[in-house]
């Protein structure tokens, strides 16, 4: 059984990843274009363009969580993505109260430690990274063949 589920834990991962994404670029959409029922506590609207932190945060919700979802440099845009919500716990939530049930930062502490799991295990499958870094090697092997050797 466990073999079974270890050969699994790409897709897996790939999936979760894929989910996590979406669910934080989906977060700057709403702050940024009012999509969604738009930013939080605006009743559908959008937050102000270069208002410190809920702009530059939807900025990189968007940013990141697409290119999470995507699986295009998941390490960097997820080690991003985790200091953003580790910030926001911090700064934003954890003066209201100690507990994240009771200061309202639960989707903040959820979502940092899910992207600082993907900074140490990659994208997974169905990722644009393992494609992209697939694709150099294989040409360099194809290379490899076809120089001619010298006797």
């Amino acid at each position: 059984m466990s073999a079974r589920l270890d050969s699994a834990q790409p897709y897996a991962l790939g999936l979760f990843r894929i989910v996590i994404g979406l669910l934080f670029a989906v977060h700057g959409a709403a702050s940024l274009f009012g999509v969604l029922g738009g930013a939080a506590g605006t009743n559908g609207g959008t937050l102000a363009a270069g208002t410190w932190p809920g702009w530059y945060a939807a900025v990189i919700q968007l940013v990141a969580g697409g290119l999470v979802l995507l699986g295009l440099g998941t390490r960097g845009a997820a080690l991003i993505a985790s200091g953003s919500m580790a910030y926001a716990y911090f700064d934003v939530h954890q003066q209201l109260a100690l507990w994240p049930i009771q200061n309202g930062g639960e989707l903040s502490a959820l979502f940092c430690w899910s992207f600082l799991l993907l900074v140490f295990t990659g994208s997974g499958a169905f990722g644009l990274d393992r494609l992209l870094a697939r694709r150099p090697a294989q040409e360099e092997a194809k290379a490899a063949e076809q120089t001619p050797v010298a006797v």
